[in-house]
């Protein structure tokens, strides 16, 4: 406590949980208080002494920020050209020389400002690992540790690398041994070892999946290499592996996306003339970087116009899945994508992509956002781009795709709609006649009275038709579209007739049921109710038959 007095001295910097950094400008005697200015904060703020001892934390002369503050061009220097003495420095003023990765970027951030110390600190990252004076935590939760003894890198993943005997856990060691970039004599020694280890986990273990088998066995080659071994030559080989799997796809989820090109080579080597083929496949139903990677290999063995055709085969016959349209509209404009994908961006397109969320929206459990539609939501000029070549009669089917897909929320529809109002005004109907059928003053002269009984009935039918019949016919226009070419498929056409059939009955119900208004009839008035015998007369009360068959009737 007494320690903490004494360092409140004119000149001092200081830490304010709340306001951060600050530095004491004066004392004023009279009213007993500190005077401190605080970075961005307040100017002249005066605070009691006794109430900064548990408020402020005073700052020693060696601290990285009064470092910085006191000789800016020096550490400036040491962030660019020495940036895990920086982590060294932090990790010198904290209590047993450790931290955990939060308090170090609180430090960070204090130093360098929010946007800048992000990048700074994601490539610092990767320079400790090779930092003999700093141990990297083992775990999330664990700290960074200052050693009192600098050891290498190297030397403790070697020790727990023989320590352990959980393949996949030796496979991810042995990466770390490549990504130090490590030279043949420094690790010569135990290489033989480190390769008979990896060898016999790849040919026994039965915990590990083929993509982690393959993984470990590239590894094991790089590492291999060093000592100039003959990898072909080394069992198993990758063709081994991957003529033991049955699903690709399955297998690229295993892989780290590190690797994606090496799979892709091994794919066009293994399958021969084959191989294209079985890599436009896997394009087909890719995801994420993957969706690039099979991009830019196909690009990088010259089939970029077998590409174009492709893609623009694969949206005729609507067979395009909802990553692949985000990679396309993603990258619509890139310098390096655009001139290929320049002739997919058209009505067509945003067509699929309405299917595409609506079906995701089918298959996503929970309130998961959906990665296209908040693509298509978020970016001002992709309907204007879309609806470019639309005429006014593809602009209001789409609308009304846009109107019926469970994909999006109303605010979301709504917005979208806006967007296609600009260019096509006659969607303004659509919208209209949407928000009226949901507002009751626009019901009260077309009102449906009908009985408790005959409303809870009809909306069972309707969740019904909701929530199973619906979702049956989007699970079937699913499977008809596995089986080819749309144009010839009559199980799609059939399927698609019955969609119409069913959004069409859905929309009416959800009229109707707008309009209907419950009663007991005890106050119907005999000459109207008596009236549904005959053709309705303007303003008579009215129910439709067999759309709620109890209803007046039950007089």
């Amino acid at each position: 406590m007494r320690g903490k007095f004494e360092g409140m001295q004119v000149g001092a910097y200081c830490i304010h949980r709340s306001w951060g950094l600050g530095r004491i400008q004066a004392y004023d005697e009279r009213e007993n208080k500190l005077i401190i200015d605080f970075e961005g904060q307040q100017k002249g703020h005066g605070m009691d002494p006794a109430f900064c001892v548990n408020r402020l934390e005073i700052l020693p002369e060696e601290h990285i920020l009064v470092r910085h503050r006191n000789n800016p061009d020096k550490i400036e220097e040491m962030l660019k050209k020495r940036p895990t003495d920086v982590i060294v420095a932090i990790l010198e003023q904290m209590v047993d020389n450790a931290a955990s990765t939060a308090e170090i970027e609180r430090q960070l951030k204090r130093l360098m400002g929010e946007t800048r110390y992000r990048k700074w600190w994601l490539a610092t990252r990767k320079q400790l690992v090779k930092d003999p004076r700093v141990a990297e935590p083992k775990k999330k939760t664990a700290p960074y540790i200052l050693r009192d003894e600098p050891v290498k890198a190297e030397e403790e993943i070697l020790e727990e690398f023989f320590a352990i005997k959980a393949p996949k856990k030796q496979i991810i060691l042995a990466e770390k041994l490549l990504l130090l970039s490590i030279s043949h004599e420094e690790l010569q020694d135990h290489l033989p070892d480190i390769l008979k280890i990896l060898t016999k986990g790849l040919q026994e273990s039965k915990l590990l999946s083929h993509g982690e088998r393959l993984h470990g066995l590239w590894v094991r080659n790089d590492l291999a290499r060093f000592i100039h071994e003959d990898v072909e030559s080394l069992s198993p080989t990758s063709v081994s592996i991957l003529q033991t799997v049955r699903n690709l796809g399955e297998l690229v989820d295993q892989i780290p996306p590190s690797y994606h090109k090496r799979f892709l080579d091994l794919i066009h080597r293994s399958y021969g003339e084959q191989g294209q083929k079985v890599i436009f496949d896997l394009l087909k139903s890719s995801a994420g970087k993957f969706t690039n990677e099979c991009i830019n290999f196909l690009i990088e063995q010259d089939l970029v116009e077998l590409l174009k055709q492709t893609l623009e085969r694969w949206l005729n016959e609507q067979n395009l899945r909802g990553p692949l349209l985000y990679w396309i509209v993603k990258y619509r404009n890139s310098r390096k994508f655009g001139h290929m994908l320049h002739d997919l961006i058209s009505p067509r397109l945003f067509n699929a992509i309405l299917f595409a969320v609506d079906y995701e929206s089918l298959q996503t459990a929970g309130a998961r956002r959906i990665a296209l539609a908040d693509l298509l939501s978020d970016d001002s000029s992709l309907i204007s781009e879309l609806l470019s070549e639309a005429t006014p009669e593809t602009a209001n089917d789409l609308a009304t795709s846009l109107i019926l897909n469970q994909g999006f929320e109303d605010l979301t529809k709504k917005s979208l709609l806006a967007r296609f109002i600009r260019h096509f005004p006659s969607v303004q109907n659509l919208l209209s006649s949407d928000d009226s059928a949901v507002e009751d003053d626009d019901l009260q002269g077309d009102s449906l009275i009908v009985s408790r009984e005959s409303y809870d009935k009809y909306k069972n039918d309707y969740e019904t038709i909701v929530g199973t019949k619906i979702p049956e016919n989007k699970r079937a226009i699913a499977l008809a579209r596995e089986h080819g070419d749309l144009r010839e498929n009559a199980e799609y056409k059939m399927a698609r007739q019955d969609q119409d059939a069913l959004l069409a009955r859905k929309s009416q119900m959800e009229q109707d049921l707008a309009r209907a208004r419950i009663s007991d009839f005890t106050e119907a008035p005999t000459d109207q109710a008596m009236a549904i015998s005959a053709p309705p007369r303007s303003g008579a009360v009215q129910e439709r038959r067999g759309v709620f068959p109890a209803g007046v009737a039950d007089l």
